[in-house]
């Protein structure tokens, strides 16, 4: 049966690949955390980069996906576009089949032809082809199908695909389809940039080089084949619509926006571009924050928070007043979840982000608006039309308003922004927070692939390093790659700083927050060693140990022994399977809502940072810690298995945030309650075999991280035996310095800090007597200056608060006048003066006169103008200060 719904085209084409001996491998997460030059995945072929390049081998040679896609960065920038275009997003969905070296031009035509055709049945007059300029091979293949004249050459613009400016690349050749008027078909207006009569739909490209960083191309091992089959491009056509908005893969979420809304049909299209933006930037919120990333300021977060602001400012623009896209995140859920099962999982998640984040927005969108409104309208009196870079990153900065809607608001009013300037002042704050700037990320690989090459060239290790970090702590290889100083060499002696690569390690890799082992590689006679300070796997198949030679020699192809730091393996072990008990424990006592957003397990501590709005008390706190140590008692057996990503999942496995896995993934099941595992996560880490092995739980931490994530820090096993046995101690020491039982502890402190605020109380009653004895006595001291009576005096012993209750007496007993009282408090000087309120309007003011005195003592301060206070640090200069105050008054009567 012919496929016409989104759902149903997108798994024909999985079903027709599989058909053809493909392996259907599941979409990876949005956020490229462990590719330097990307925050996203741009396109389908990004997981498979290593395989193209020959760094990474799978179990299979071709491959098809349904792969989750966003283009916000660099050259591949849709957001612009966004609402007015009837076809860019910022999210979409991209089919693929991709060949390893299996087959090439022949068979990737022959498949797309045969789907285009006798799966989605799409009428062949309607079809045309382009191909690179000189590949004649395809114009060849392509006459198999369609005449000479529907197959048009172009140039690299059109038809030479490059993910990035380095990378793997190709000719290519692109697919359309005619939707107009067969009688007025054009074919000059074949790729034209405006034309939404002829639509690509499909590009295939083959992978022949690898693009270096120099701009040269060399040739990739194998010839490989790489296809992008756009899912919303070819819905529109099976569906015959003008626009990809008009498709089920949005209406469904249209009519619920036009439903919250209560509009009319007309009102609907009226605000046709508001409802094209929240439905566009509703879905890709929806499926980034499903695959881990929070609204934040840089990076992905970044990103995540400008388009859910943007889709926030332009629901408020067409009649919306609160929160909304959890509604429009629901609708999405419901039609993509069984194709991408992690919206279904993290659902309550998703709903829970997306409303917090419009609510902290709403709180701050008024008053930017106010201010961007201001920069306009100075503009606008000085006869400019572009607001600065600095103008627009100090929005971003102080008021919240992303670039991308100060753009958006000002493009409406005719005035443009200057988006350079905003680059360069955002890249002069990143540096000077310490930070780097927005998307940028640098990595050196090049001496790591060209030793892994050569490795793999020469048959040595044609898979890469075998990396197994659960052989054991200790295990043998052999040394077939040396680093110093970044350069490849042949040997290295003691005292050498070295980047050790062995055909096997067992050393842990740093990743899913645990750090990576420690330890020690021995020459195999034991005149040798290399202390092992870090282990780092710069590329996908080249693990490297990191440390220094501290004794002998070590050379290449040398027979070595590789030994695992255990007792530090096995402290991080402890701390690992903790933070899964914990896991589950904060989502039982607090919610489902609680995902992990970010962890450390190290050998002495662990911490959790996981999603939840509000602090945890210590009640909570005390009673999650309990339960913890409950588990680790009941001594559940830790078990690891192996399976299908699809089936862990489908078993209810928790996939965290941010982690990249395969098709087959490793499983990490604690126990059982009842007839469910008590705990149950896709894991690569280091693990304890029973929970008895954590021996003791004991938090140390709870705080805040950023808005909505929550941080724990903890201790297990040794680190929490010593924990405890120092505040033992301590309490032994303070029971003993207080000559009390242990027992007694709490009562005795509690006795003597009610005598401590007993005795305060004593002291404030002295002080306040004192003040009010040297008070009458200073009194005398008051003369007449210009009419006004003036008291200036330095009294001793007097806090600043019996300092200003003499001012106010002073007011209350002379009716007018001005009182300038100064003392010392731990070596510095206070200044106070008072002003009764008749005198205010002829001028004198309390802290235009404190202000003034505080320059002599080398201080400031300031106040209302009957009452100011102000401080200083040279002390002995009182005296001169307070002589100044009659020539101060005098002047301002004047």
């Amino acid at each position: 049966m012919r496929p016409t719904t989104s759902n149903e085209i997108r798994q024909a084409f999985l079903d027709y690949f599989s058909e053809q001996q493909h392996e259907v491998v599941a979409s990876a997460p949005l956020p490229q955390y462990d590719n330097p030059t990307l925050l996203f995945t741009n396109a389908g072929m990004n997981q498979f980069v290593d395989v193209f390049l020959g760094r990474e081998k799978r179990p299979y040679t071709r491959a098809a996906t349904a792969q989750k896609v966003m283009r916000v960065q660099g050259k591949h920038n849709d957001l612009e576009n966004v609402g007015p275009s009837p076809r860019h997003h910022t999210f979409f969905e991209m089919m693929g089949n991709f060949s390893f070296g299996d087959y090439f031009k022949k068979e990737a035509i022959d498949y797309a032809w045969q789907f285009v055709t006798g799966v989605l049945e799409l009428e062949e007059e309607r079809l045309w082809a382009t191909i690179y300029t000189d590949d004649d091979e395809s114009f060849e293949l392509w006459q198999r199908y369609l005449p000479a004249e529907k197959i048009l050459r172009f140039g690299k613009k059109d038809n030479f695909w490059e993910m990035g400016e380095t990378g793997p690349c190709g000719p290519n050749s692109e697919m359309f389809y005619y939707m107009g008027d067969m009688e007025t078909c054009d074919p000059s207006r074949l790729n034209a940039d405006d034309d939404e009569e002829f639509l690509e739909f499909w590009n295939l490209v083959f992978m022949q080089f690898n693009r270096e960083k120099d701009g040269s191309l060399t040739p990739l091992p194998k010839p490989s084949v790489d296809t992008g089959l756009g899912l919303e491009r070819v819905v529109r056509i099976m569906q015959w619509k003008d626009n990809n908005y008009d498709t089920d893969l949005f209406s469904g979420v249209l009519d619920r926006v036009q439903e919250l809304l209560g509009h009319s049909d007309a009102l609907r299209q009226e605000h046709l571009v508001g409802y094209r933006v929240i439905a566009d930037h509703g879905r890709a919120a929806t499926l980034l924050i499903a695959d881990g990333v929070r609204p934040g300021s840089t990076g992905a977060g970044y990103v995540l928070r400008m388009i859910i602001r943007r889709a926030v400012r332009f629901g408020y623009s067409i009649g919306f007043t609160g929160p909304f896209l959890a509604e429009v995140a629901k609708v999405y859920i419901q039609q993509m979840g069984e194709a991408y099962p992690e919206l279904n999982l993290r659902e309550e998640h998703v709903l829970r982000t997306l409303t917090q984040e419009e609510k902290r927005f709403a709180r701050t969108l008024e008053s930017a608006l106010v201010q961007l409104h201001d920069v306009v309208a100075e503009l606008n009196e000085k006869g400019e039309k572009e607001i600065s870079g600095e103008v627009a990153f100090d929005l971003y900065a102080t008021h919240g308003l992303p670039l991308e809607i100060t753009r958006d608001v000002v493009q409406e009013r005719g005035f443009t922004v200057d988006e350079k300037g905003y680059n360069e002042a955002r890249e002069a704050h990143a540096i000077a927070s310490g930070k780097g700037a927005f998307g940028e990320y640098s990595a050196e690989t090049g001496v790591y692939g060209r030793l892994l090459t050569t490795l793999q060239t020469s048959g040595q290790l044609e898979a890469g390093v075998e990396y197994d970090p659960y052989l054991g702590a200790e295990t043998e290889s052999e040394i077939v790659g040396l680093i110093r100083e970044g350069k490849l060499v042949e040997s290295v002696k003691k005292g050498d700083k070295v980047e050790m690569v062995t055909a096997v390690s067992n050393f842990y890799v740093e990743s899913g927050g645990e750090v990576s082992d420690t330890g020690q590689i021995l020459g195999l006679d034991g005149d040798a060693i290399f202390r092992v300070d870090d282990t780092r796997q710069p590329l996908n198949g080249l693990v490297v140990q990191v440390g220094k030679v501290v004794q002998g020699e070590f050379r290449l192809n040398q027979p070595v022994h590789l030994q695992v730091d255990d007792i530090r393996r096995s402290d991080i072990r402890r701390n690992h399977t903790a933070t899964h008990i914990l896991h589950q424990e904060l989502r039982d006592r607090l919610g489902t809502h609680v995902t992990q957003a970010g962890s450390l397990v190290a050998p002495d501590r662990l911490r959790f940072d996981f999603t939840h709005e509000s602090g945890v008390n210590s009640e909570t706190l005390a009673e999650i810690e309990s339960k913890i140590n409950d588990a680790i008692l009941a001594n559940y057996p830790v078990e690891i298995e192996y399976m299908g990503q699809k089936e862990a999942i489908g078993q209810g496995a928790m996939a965290l945030f941010g982690e990249k896995y395969g098709d087959i993934v490793r499983t990490v099941q604690i126990g059982y309650e009842g007839e469910k595992p008590y705990s149950f996560e896709l894991c690569g880490g280091l693990h304890v075999a029973e929970t008895n092995d954590i021996g003791l739980f004991r938090f140390t931490s709870e705080g805040a991280v950023s808005a909505g994530v929550r941080r724990v820090e903890a201790v297990t096993g040794r680190s929490a035996r010593q924990l405890i046995a120092e505040r033992l101690n301590l309490l032994d020491r303070l029971a003993g310095q207080l000559n009390v039982p242990v027992s007694e502890l709490e009562s005795r402190i509690e006795t003597l800090q009610a005598e401590q605020k007993a005795a305060q109380k004593r002291v404030e009653q002295m002080q306040q007597r004192l003040a009010a004895f040297q008070f009458d006595s200073i009194m005398a001291q008051t003369q007449e200056v210009a009419g006004v009576k003036l008291l200036t005096a330095q009294v001793e012993g007097v806090p600043v608060d019996g300092l200003r209750q003499m001012a106010d007496r002073f007011r209350d007993n002379v009716g007018s006048g001005t009182a300038v009282l100064a003392t010392v408090n731990n070596g510095k000087p206070i200044i106070i003066a008072a002003v009764t309120k008749d005198l205010i309007p002829r001028g004198i003011k309390a802290g235009d006169i404190v202000r003034e005195v505080a320059k002599t003592v080398g201080g400031g301060g300031g106040g209302r103008p009957d009452m100011a206070q102000a401080g200083g640090k040279d002390a002995s200069k009182l005296p001169e200060a307070l002589a100044l105050v009659p020539s101060l008054i005098k002047a301002a009567l004047e």
